[in-house]
């Protein structure tokens, strides 16, 4: 159950902002034989964010790696936001905010790991996944049931649409 500024914040969400692994993924990264990786998505976090991006909520992506895996599983998800091997993502964060218009108040950032800490810090709604590393947990003003890559995003996502009185339609 959430609170009344907690589901406040959730609701004033205008665009959530992802890292990847560890959050979209399990944070396991496979190595093929030439030396390509490979990330294991959770099927159900992308209808989520499918859901929310109907009813004008987009997502973005900022992420230190980078990854031709990330690049396809963002287009299959219609996110156009991608910003990939950002070592300061508070940098990267700003660089969305002056992209897209948005103040920092009216984003959620999702993240799991020391990395994520700086944007976690700038914006209106810092969520961490239940296996976050405890300083990322010691900021978010939410964390999530599951775990990254184990359906913590679709959660979020039926968060915000629920603070916004909808629900997951597809």
């Amino acid at each position: 159950m959430m609170n009344d500024t907690l589901m406040q914040r959730f609701a004033s969400v205008k665009l959530l902002v992802l890292d990847v692994d560890g959050v979209l993924t399990d944070g396991g990264i496979y190595f093929g034989p030439g030396g390509e990786t490979w990330r294991r998505f959770f099927a159900p976090d992308g209808l989520g964010l499918k859901a929310m991006a109907r009813l004008g909520v987009p997502s973005a992506i900022i992420t230190g790696l980078e990854s031709e895996s990330v690049s396809f599983r963002a287009e299959s998800l219609g996110i156009d936001l991608v910003m990939q091997n950002c070592k300061q993502k508070d940098q990267s964060l700003h660089e969305l905010l002056e992209k897209t218009g948005h103040k920092a108040s009216e984003l959620a950032f999702v993240g799991d790991d020391l990395i994520d800490l700086p944007a976690l810090r700038l914006v209106g709604l810092p969520i961490a996944v239940l296996n976050a590393h405890p300083e990322v947990k010691a900021v978010a003003r939410y964390i999530t049931r599951k775990p990254g890559g184990y359906g913590a995003v679709r959660e979020v996502c039926e968060m915000i649409l629920q603070a916004k009185g909808q629900g997951i339609e597809y």
